[in-house]
């Protein structure tokens, strides 16, 4: 037993050498999964993911290389109900511009897939991961292979009987991105304690930090609907709806229950709900550490940074608002989504393991 102990410590000690190299490779692999949501959000809001209609998960790597080529894919969109009811008489240049945006956002999967896999392959042969670590990066690499299913998933329901995909399906695809990057950053922040650490924080305090995560997590997916369903375009006007806190048509659908997911209003109204919850969330966490005597300097400078964050994001949201959701704000609002939750989960990371 006792030599079995042995070769265990010597093979945890020499996975722990090669700490720097992981983390750096996972904080490589998060900033291109934040890349892939900020194309991912240009991709939508330039209404271009419908223009590539098939999946292929190899030879889809390969452009349109000719004249050819390229009316053989603008042919293959003319067949859709996207092409008859919306961009109806589109020339092949304007095809080209969405067909750019798609074909981005699925190749930079494609190379996030192998930015993950093969570094992970080679860390696993020479025995640089710490013992227990490598299952949970074949986890993240299979929810990483899940994603791209999903992501056909989504715009196979916007080829049929729509004209965009299926906002659950949407939400969903948008979610587990983030789930992603919330899981690759919490390992690189795994990998940067000591073997040897001291004793984790209490359970009472890790509870408003996790909260906070959560609280960030459903704001992308209420963000998720009203991206789809086009809710920045009505109400453009903070703090009010048009001039009241309770429009009209917030409860206009019937049955009741489909309005949070199918009526426009309901989506941003519950986007600026939580997102209020959130802000307020973050401000009782900073004042909580900011008020304790024995908050470490870690968690003063995380808790500060988080506060920052959110109230950046938040200004973000009730610009773009205000100006109708144009392209670019589109974009930085879900990019700095992304970067919230690193923030987060980075707190939450410092608070609860107590590193």
């Amino acid at each position: 037993m006792a030599a079995i102990g042995t070769m265990n410590g010597k093979t945890q000690a020499a996975a722990a050498q090669w700490d720097g190299a992981v983390r750096l490779w996972l904080f490589f692999v998060a900033g291109l999964v934040l890349a892939m949501i900020t194309v991912g959000g240009a991709t939508r809001l330039t209404d271009s993911g419908l223009s590539i209609t098939e999946w292929q998960p190899i030879l889809g790597a390969i452009p349109p290389l000719n004249d050819a080529h390229w009316q053989e894919a603008f042919a293959k969109y003319k067949e859709i109900p996207e092409y008859h009811l919306v961009n109806k008489g589109m020339s092949l240049e304007a095809f080209k511009a969405i067909y750019w945006w798609e074909w981005s956002h699925r190749f930079l999967g494609r190379i996030i897939g192998l930015a993950f896999a093969l570094p992970l392959a080679v860390f696993w042969m020479l025995g640089a991961l710490r013992p227990g670590f490598q299952w949970k990066f074949a986890g993240v690499l299979a929810l990483g292979g899940l994603q791209g299913v999903i992501g056909w998933y989504m715009v196979k329901s916007g080829l049929v009987d729509r004209v965009d995909v299926s906002q659950y399906r949407l939400a969903l695809h948008l979610t587990v991105a983030f789930l992603i990057l919330a899981l690759v950053v919490w390992l690189a922040f795994e990998l940067g304690r000591p073997e040897i650490e001291s004793l984790a924080a209490p359970g009472a305090l890790k509870t408003l930090p996790l909260l906070i995560v959560g609280a960030i997590f459903l704001q992308v997916v209420l963000g998720a609907f009203v991206a789809s369903l086009k809710g920045g375009l009505v109400y453009n006007t903070w703090p009010s709806m048009d001039g009241t806190l309770f429009p009209h048509d917030l409860m206009a659908i019937e049955p009741w229950y489909h309005n949070p997911f199918e009526n426009p209003v309901t989506a941003q109204f519950n986007h600026r709900l939580v997102a209020y919850a959130v802000v307020a969330l973050v401000a009782w966490e900073a004042w909580r550490t900011f008020s304790s005597r024995v908050a470490t300097r870690e968690t003063l400078m995380s808790a500060g940074l988080l506060m920052l964050g959110v109230l950046g994001q938040a200004a973000l949201g009730i610009w773009t608002l205000l100006e109708a959701v144009p392209l670019s704000l589109g974009i930085a609002h879900q990019s700095c989504a992304a970067i919230l939750l690193v923030l987060a989960v980075r707190h939450l990371h410092v608070v609860s393991r107590g590193s």
